[in-house]
């Protein structure tokens, strides 16, 4: 029995348990390796987009179809040893997919310009159209942004104590940015003439045991925009078909991870712009609407309805 027909007789268990969508991609064997691990009695198999090392220095003229690397972690943090391949492609420049608490995110690390350039190409985003941060914490949103507003004696609310009961959780806060932000995201788009710089910028704090592990053990936050169909603008919800959707393919630059952390639904975060006197609420999702936050549609004065309706992070 030659090879093709061995691995289709008796496929790897790995092969068995991959996105339905990529099995037919995987035999009969382009390039299956054993990540390596720490807990060598645990090998994760997974299919190896290239080298780490290179990835920093990928172009757009590097056209070459290869596989991204798909790692499925419960959703309970039962296996969250299987990162550690991810937080190396992260470190290394990788652009890739995770799960948050409410819809997936195309990520890469906040530090790394080209990387930051990729995710507008991988997802044809138009370079008007911003991008948020997962923050590890308070102190990651004090250094990319100039704080929340902290109210005052005339009964104006302290929205610093209002949020700090939403985060962690499923909202995306717009603040004013600070100089540490990279100028792509002030910019909305990798500095094209077009984009009216934008000093502003929307922090997320995921209460998603996933999500908390990827940014703890990169140390430092991630740049991120949530998956939607290109065709319609829907969520995508599948990690396999998000895979086949902005995976590489001929002519076409692709993700170099995804990790599958089970099926979403397609909740996405509340979205409060804190950038002005109001704390203006511009899109309802999953996380509850607090009494603090104004609804758009209620805002008594015309500016603020006016700006709110131009303001990018609306259609996030």
């Amino acid at each position: 029995m030659n090879l093709h027909a061995t691995l289709m007789h008796h496929p790897s268990p790995w092969i068995s348990s991959s996105p339905p969508q990529s099995r037919e991609k995987l035999l009969p064997f382009p390039s299956l390796l054993r990540c390596g691990l720490s807990r060598s009695r645990h090998p994760v198999m997974c299919m190896v987009k290239r080298s780490p090392k290179r990835l920093k220095y990928r172009s757009t003229s590097d056209r070459k179809v290869s596989e991204a690397v798909y790692v499925s972690v419960d959703s309970h943090g039962s296996d969250i040893w299987k990162l550690e391949r991810v937080i190396q492609l992260l470190k290394d420049g990788a652009v890739g997919v995770i799960p948050t608490d409410t819809v997936y995110a195309i990520v890469c690390d906040l530090k790394e310009p080209r990387s930051i350039d990729r995710i507008y190409r991988i997802k044809d985003m138009d370079p008007k159209k911003p991008l948020s941060i997962l923050c590890r914490s308070f102190q990651d949103i004090d250094t990319y942004t100039t704080g929340f507003p902290r109210g005052n004696s005339q009964g104006i609310t302290n929205i610093f104590r209002a949020a700090r009961q939403c985060f962690p959780g499923p909202y995306t806060f717009i603040l004013p940015a600070s100089k540490e932000m990279p100028k792509q995201c002030t910019n909305f788009g990798g500095g094209a003439e077009s984009c009216a710089p934008r000093k502003s910028v929307g922090v997320r704090m995921p209460n998603d045991v996933i999500c908390e592990s990827i940014l703890r053990e990169l140390d430092g936050p991630l740049i991120c925009t949530s998956v939607r169909r290109p065709a319609d603008d829907d969520w995508l919800l599948d990690p396999a078909i998000i895979l086949d959707t902005y995976g590489a393919s001929e002519g076409k630059e692709g993700l170099d991870f995804v990790v599958d952390g089970g099926l979403r639904i397609a909740d996405p975060s509340t979205v409060v712009d804190l950038t002005g006197a109001i704390p203006v609420l511009l899109r309802r999702g999953k996380g509850p609407v607090e009494d603090w936050m104004l609804p758009v549609e209620e805002a008594s004065d015309s500016r603020v309805r006016e700006m709110a309706a131009s303001n990018p992070y609306a259609k996030l």
